[in-house]
């Protein structure tokens, strides 16, 4: 969130010790200056608070620096990434890319962090939520929004604790209880539930697309649609193998396709007409002229008119808990020898580019350019820096990138306004979650009558020059699941969505998509190979180990995940 909003950072209000030895009852020993949960959640103004409480909570579970974030995990799990980072580093993102504990024994809590961090948020809104009716609202229409948007963000995490880890504990009131886990289809169910009351208690006009470059990300009507689809699609395809089933019987295809059906009908969103606009380093025109020159971007700018749904961050991050930025954009960035390189700011090399992807886009497809930067085009790169990174293949990810700038004469990493704040922790792009045409492509996938027509608008999109010229290369086809598949594939490419439209395919079919066999790779400069099996990721089912930790903390009611 903005840091012009009051944000509540701790957990939760932590309650004040009581003068005990004092047994006169007229001595009020409450404090006057300090919130705790006996004395808060009275005015409509603390019921604000604690919703901006729960939006941090959310956006710390990127923030908070968990060794890997929900995005990395998708991105190196999936077959659009391999692990990367330095040569001489420990071998955790190796475990993550090829479902294997062997790489790295020793790794038993990396996950531990995010664990924490999801449960946090959790807390928050369960807070709220619990709490909302000892509070007086003046306004009824903004109690129902603001705990439309507290159910919203409590589905939004138990929806990515399902798909991270399915057997997660279901916590929808604060308890001190060691609560063990849930069976998936019931956290599933409480997921729709949120979901629903969102839908209905947001109006549809409480965050207009005016609005949405200043609105810190509020969660709308609309997003929550959009998630709820989402939701649909992944399990009908992992549990129900796509055969258009309900979900536990409390969500049905039809639902689906109306939610993003609304969405569309809205008239709130569009798509940006140049997809390279969508992203800052795509949308960077700085030219070569001796130096890289910075000249006018075309980027669309936050809240543009695709954005459905965004995680805000800001460039104001310190080292003392004030967590606000975006922690994996630089696990992205290019590893190089000094801060920046040409355009590009420094990053620690994760997530390098599988050349499968690369090779999939055809020509005259314009998002090829927009999601991969070519190392081999950046003049001396490869001679001067890769002889620190493990798994080079050549490309990296270019739509989450760190940037440079000049400042003062000088190439520095690019922050806002004055390239204020560290370039590790102070990253503020938006992770956008949602766009438009995902929700066109979900629509089309549901079986919506303009299938054709919506699936259409994103292909052509994908086509269409710099001057608004089709090109020639661009050819009609069906919308049938197998090229809706497809064409998700190379439009969501590092929007940390692939991996969960692979295990919706089905897990062998996801399996034999993550596969690798003695794929090379340069690792400090000399040939490596890597090989991932479709038996690990079978083994795993797709999911991630839960931290040792929280078992051992849980007195062992939590039972480790199947083959980890």
């Amino acid at each position: 969130m903005k840091t012009n909003h009051i944000i509540i950072a701790a957990m939760g209000f932590l309650s004040l010790g009581s003068l005990t030895s004092c047994s006169d009852s007229w001595l009020d020993v409450d404090s006057k200056t300090e919130s705790n949960s006996g004395n808060y959640y009275k005015s409509q103004e603390d019921g604000l608070r604690a919703l901006y409480a729960c939006y941090d909570g959310w956006q710390r579970t990127v923030s908070d620096g968990p060794t890997f974030t929900l995005y990395q995990l998708t991105e190196t799990m999936s077959d659009e990434c391999f692990g990367g980072t330095g040569n001489n580093d420990g071998r955790n993102t190796q475990i993550i890319d090829r479902f294997d504990m062997n790489q790295s024994p020793s790794y038993t809590n990396m996950h531990n962090q995010l664990w924490t961090s999801y449960y946090t948020a959790i807390f928050r809104c369960n807070e709220l939520i619990d709490k909302s009716e000892g509070i007086t609202w003046t306004d009824e229409k903004l109690r129902d929004q603001y705990l439309g948007e507290a159910y919203a963000l409590r589905a939004f995490c138990y929806f990515d604790l399902l798909r991270i880890w399915e057997n997660v504990p279901l916590v929808i009131h604060a308890t001190s209880e060691n609560v063990p886990q849930a069976t998936p289809d019931s956290v599933y169910a409480q997921c729709i539930s949120d979901l629903k009351k969102a839908i209905s208690m947001i109006p549809a006009n409480a965050y207009p697309k005016s609005e949405a470059a200043t609105n810190d990300g509020h969660v709308t009507k609309y997003a929550a649609e959009a998630i709820l689809a989402r939701l649909y699609l992944f399990y009908d395809g992992y549990y129900n193998n796509n055969q258009g089933g309900n979900v536990v019987g409390m969500l049905t295809k039809q639902e689906a396709l109306a939610a993003c059906e609304d969405i569309i009908n809205s008239g709130e969103f569009a798509l940006i007409p140049r997809f390279k606009d969508l992203w800052p380093a795509s949308s960077d025109t700085k030219n070569y002229e001796g130096n890289w020159v910075n000249t006018a971007s075309t980027y669309a700018g936050n809240g543009n008119a695709e954005t459905v749904l965004s995680m805000k961050f800001n460039y104001t991050a310190d080292y003392n808990g004030n967590n606000d930025g975006n922690r994996f954009i630089v696990m992205s960035g290019l590893r190089t020898g000094s801060c920046v390189y040409e355009r590009y700011g420094q990053g620690w090399g994760a997530m390098t580019v599988n050349t499968k992807l690369a090779s999939a886009y055809g020509p005259g497809d314009s998002r090829r350019q927009a999601s991969i930067i070519d190392c081999a085009s950046l003049d001396g790169y490869e001679d001067n820096y890769i002889s620190d990174q493990r798994e080079y293949t050549g490309y990296a990810i270019k739509k989450y990138t760190p940037l440079s700038k000049y400042q003062n004469g000088n190439l520095t990493h690019y922050t806002d306004g004055d390239a204020a704040g560290d370039f590790q922790i102070s990253q503020y792009q938006d992770w956008v979650l949602v766009r438009y045409a995902d929700v066109l492509l979900m629509a089309a996938e549901l079986g919506s009558t303009n299938a054709e027509t919506y699936f259409d608008e994103v292909r052509k999109r994908a086509y269409t020059d710099d001057e608004g010229n089709l090109s020639s290369n661009y050819i009609d086809l069906s919308a049938t699941r197998e090229n809706i598949w497809n064409e998700r594939k190379k439009e969501f490419a590092f929007e940390g969505i692939r991996y969960w439209d692979e295990l919706r395919q089905g897990l062998e079919t996801a399996a034999s998509q993550i596969a690798e066999s003695n794929t090379t790779v340069l690792s400090g400069g000399v040939k490596d190979n890597i090989v991932i099996t479709t038996q690990n990721v079978i083994k795993k089912r797709g999911f991630c180990q839960i931290p040792l930790e929280q078992i051992t903390l849980s007195n062992n009611v939590l039972k480790q995940n199947q083959g980890w």
